[in-house]
């Protein structure tokens, strides 16, 4: 029991900017910037090391005298526009999906990326165990595009993409693949995958010798994005939270 005792007390021991974003109150960045400021006490006395360890079981944290406590956990479905980044900032100023989360009121961590080129459904939570059990390659979600393509594909073309597509890192896993319509030079897919390589359906209709002229994910699991706006977000419901598995409790969910 003495080794189980100590993992348990390794467990509960966080660096102190990590305490702050798991509590989902800000970036590490920004953690960062409130303990050097000196804005940081744990058990009394300000910290201004963001690497000190805490005890989440033991120590007492504040921040400008007020008690850290853990954020409710918040799930929120966005519809992200196109020319937006998954990121919080950018170094060339250009716009990020935080941008459209200002009303939103805590700090929230994509559960994956979308590229900049590509639009739809993007789940941001502060529940950091949902969103690796959702991004966790084991769990194989199933994630749906809409694409349009450069060129036309052939039948052929497009077993290839139900079969796998050899990419650099490997064969992809087979994806299932509906044509939905066809113009004179075009084609418009829907294709659901289980793994997410980056940029893994443009990369595969690359493979094919066509490109993807757009591409929208419109399901993550079982979320569909529906009617939202785009640029527009909305809470998931406890229901939605529960189809991903996992023991999360309908009360402990913001919805």
């Amino acid at each position: 029991m003495p080794h189980a005792s100590k993992s348990a007390a390794k467990r509960s021991q966080k660096t102190l900017e990590r305490v702050f974003s798991k509590a989902g109150m800000g970036s590490r960045t920004e953690a960062r910037s409130w303990i050097g400021a000196g804005r940081v006490r744990v058990n009394g006395c300000v910290v201004r090391n963001a690497d000190h360890w805490v005890d989440l079981e033991r120590d007492h944290v504040t921040l400008d005298g007020k008690p850290l406590r853990k954020a409710a956990h918040t799930y929120l479905l966005l519809y992200k526009p196109k020319g937006y980044l998954t990121t919080y900032r950018d170094p060339q100023g250009r716009p990020t999906v935080y941008d459209l989360l200002q009303d939103a009121g805590l700090w929230l961590v994509p559960v994956g990326r979308l590229d900049l080129d590509t639009s739809g459904l993007l789940l941001l939570t502060n529940d950091t165990a949902f969103a690796e059990h959702v991004m966790n390659p084991d769990h194989k979600v199933p994630k749906t595009y809409q694409v349009k393509t450069a060129t036309r594909l052939t039948d052929e073309q497009i077993d290839q993409l139900r079969r796998g597509v050899p990419l650099s890192d490997g064969l992809t896993r087979p994806a299932v693949v509906t044509r939905v319509r066809d113009s004179a030079t075009r084609t418009f897919l829907e294709v659901t995958l289980t793994e997410g390589r980056n940029r893994q359906v443009r990369r595969m209709i690359e493979a094919l010798g066509s490109k993807v002229l757009k591409l929208v994910r419109t399901a993550l699991g079982p979320i569909r994005i529906g009617d939202l706006p785009i640029g527009k977000w909305r809470h998931l419901t406890a229901g939605e939270v529960r189809a991903f598995g996992g023991s999360r409790s309908p009360s402990s969910v913001r919805c």
